[in-house]
């Protein structure tokens, strides 16, 4: 295995090069649009190959969602969950009423372009195409390069201060070009400024965008869609939360009645990264990979696009392009774990810096884009297998983590609601693996369990990282910072494959010892009886013989 290990990293490093190379010498015709768009400004150390500051800031609505949370009121918790429902910062469209219908049918894409309050331009485009006669028009925003300017139009659900206006159209009674045709409009800036990009979204567009899919059925979303016994599992467990109800699944229900505030605060901030964007990270990649033409070098911009927008929802806006630890999706949650679990550092065996898991995805990430670019799908398909697999690591070592705080750190209901979130975000894919497995998981960690277990829970993960496509090294132990060691029976497990290798090797080894020894014995066995037979008959093997020299005289 260590040397499988070696050998992928090497052919990554390798094929990573190779795209470097073949920038600096192949002919510009070819590759100029191709460095045109390895120019944009990086995600967390990715380079995407298309602008997605606009998908990036997905993680501005996963902010002020957790802001709201933490206010423990019910007006801010209204309001939470109507950021959830509705966004703020993603895909902001405006939604006008023209004074007449539209004289023409219009495109999706056609260009749009008003003045904001203070008489600015502000431009846009038709967010869908919206036949002759309409008077209801949405307009959606343009978006810059710059993450820190994408847009100027943030409303949707948002309050207070994370609302910004400044790059609205106007209110009131104002004209707007549609495609070189002018018209009046009139609308309100505060209530008709919405997103067609939403967390909630995310999980309740899974059963046309992935149960219905074309390239349907996609592993991962089955494991959790057949667990749950649905295709927005994420969506109604975050909404159960909010309201204080309880989940009718299949399979992982969850009472969340046994919660106050500070219990169902950790469901749903926690649901909503871990549950409702991851599985949409995983839906960005999958989308890429349907796209993906192979063999072709100059027809895959859509699918590199789709990666960069996978990316982008597995990393966020706020992380910044160095991937500095301040963000609030899973890149995030990857760095704050391997901080619990001394899996920091490219080796994977610090406390501190970024995680080995994000350094090891943004590779992934980076051979993935190459690979789309240059048409090699098959190899692409393998890499996002890859990236799945370690997308499960932060929340294996969450569960673990929360189950030893409740059972042996006398955590409260903060701490059991978290054991529960991370488990929920694993549970289904554990569950193919092993049900009992997940039963023991589920058992200790879920809502209102009677008891926590944290070696059952530790025991149970172990059993079936093989068949996740992990090891013991990627999860680690769960470590003890003040003194400087992992918690007692907390420590990195020893992978079976690797010790049943050693076990092999050994007896090989032995058994080919003990072989040779046992034939060198028995051939001089059969040369010792046989001599002893020739002395017998007076004939031995080997004769004394006298030498007589004369003696000169």
């Amino acid at each position: 295995k260590i040397a499988n290990d070696i050998i992928k990293i090497s052919t990554m490093k390798l094929s990573i090069s190779l795209l470097a190379a073949s920038l600096a010498t192949t002919d510009a015709g070819v590759w100029g649009n191709l460095r045109r768009r390895l120019s944009y400004e990086k995600v967390a150390t990715y380079s995407p190959g298309s602008q997605v500051t606009d998908h990036c800031a997905i993680d501005r609505d996963q902010r002020a969602v957790e802001v709201e949370l933490a206010r423990k009121t019910n007006e801010s918790w209204q309001n939470a969950q109507q950021i959830y429902l509705q966004g703020g910062n993603s895909k902001s469209y405006a939604l006008i009423t023209l004074s007449e219908p539209l004289r023409s049918d219009v495109a999706k894409g056609t260009s749009v372009t008003g003045k904001n309050a203070d008489g600015n331009e502000v431009a846009g485009k038709m967010y869908d195409t919206t036949s002759s006669g309409a008077v209801n028009v949405k307009v959606q925003y343009a978006t810059t390069d710059v993450q820190d300017s994408y847009v100027q139009c943030q409303v949707g659900a948002l309050v207070g201060e994370d609302i910004n206006m400044s790059g609205c159209f106007a209110d009131g009674e104002n004209t707007i070009n549609i495609g070189g045709e002018v018209y009046t409009y009139t609308y309100t800036a505060a209530t008709e400024n919405k997103n067609g990009r939403t967390i909630a979204g995310f999980s309740t567009q899974l059963e046309d965008k992935l149960k219905n899919g074309p390239g349907a059925p996609y592993a991962d979303f089955e494991y959790f869609r057949k667990y749950y016994g649905t295709s927005d599992y994420a969506d109604q467990w975050v909404n159960a939360a909010f309201e204080g109800g309880r989940t009718s699944f299949t399979n992982g229900n969850a009472d969340f009645s046994q919660y106050g505030m500070e219990g169902r605060e950790q469901i749903i901030k926690k649901g909503t990264a871990y549950m409702n964007v991851w599985m949409y990270t995983i839906r960005e990649f999958e989308d890429a990979l349907d796209d993906c033409k192979r063999g072709c070098i100059n027809c895959n911009d859509d699918p590199v696009h789709a990666w960069d927008e996978g990316v982008c929802f597995y990393s966020g806006s706020l992380e910044g392009q160095d991937g500095a630890p301040s963000g609030y999706l899973l890149h995030q949650l990857a760095d704050k774990r391997s901080l619990d679990f001394k899996t920091g550092g490219p080796d994977g065996t610090d406390v501190d810096g970024q995680s080995k898991l994000n350094y090891d995805l943004m590779d992934e990430f980076a051979l993935g884009n190459y690979q789309l670019q240059s048409g090699n799908c098959p190899s692409a398909r393998k890499t996002k297998e890859r990236i799945a697999q370690l997308m499960y690591i932060p929340m294996i070592q969450g569960s673990i983590r929360y189950a030893h705080k409740v059972d042996k750190l006398q955590g409260g209901e903060k701490e059991k609601a978290e054991g529960a979130a991370f488990a929920s975000a694993v549970l289904p894919r554990v569950h193919a693996a092993n049900s009992d497995a997940a039963a023991k998981i589920y058992n200790n960690l879920r809502v209102g369990a009677s008891s926590t277990n944290h070696q059952e829970v530790k025991a149970a993960f172990e059993s079936v990282y093989s068949q996740l496509g992990l090891t013991c090294a990627d999860i680690g132990g769960l470590w003890n910072e003040a003194e400087k060691s992992y918690y007692p029976g907390m420590g990195p497990c020893t992978d079976a494959s690797t010790t049943k290798v050693v076990t092999e090797t050994n007896s090989t080894l032995a058994i080919a010892l003990g072989t040779t020894f046992g034939v060198l014995f028995a051939l001089a066995l059969i040369a010792v009886l046989y001599m002893r037979s020739r002395e017998k008959k007076g004939a031995p093997v080997f004769k004394t013989e006298m030498v007589q020299n004369s003696a000169s005289t």
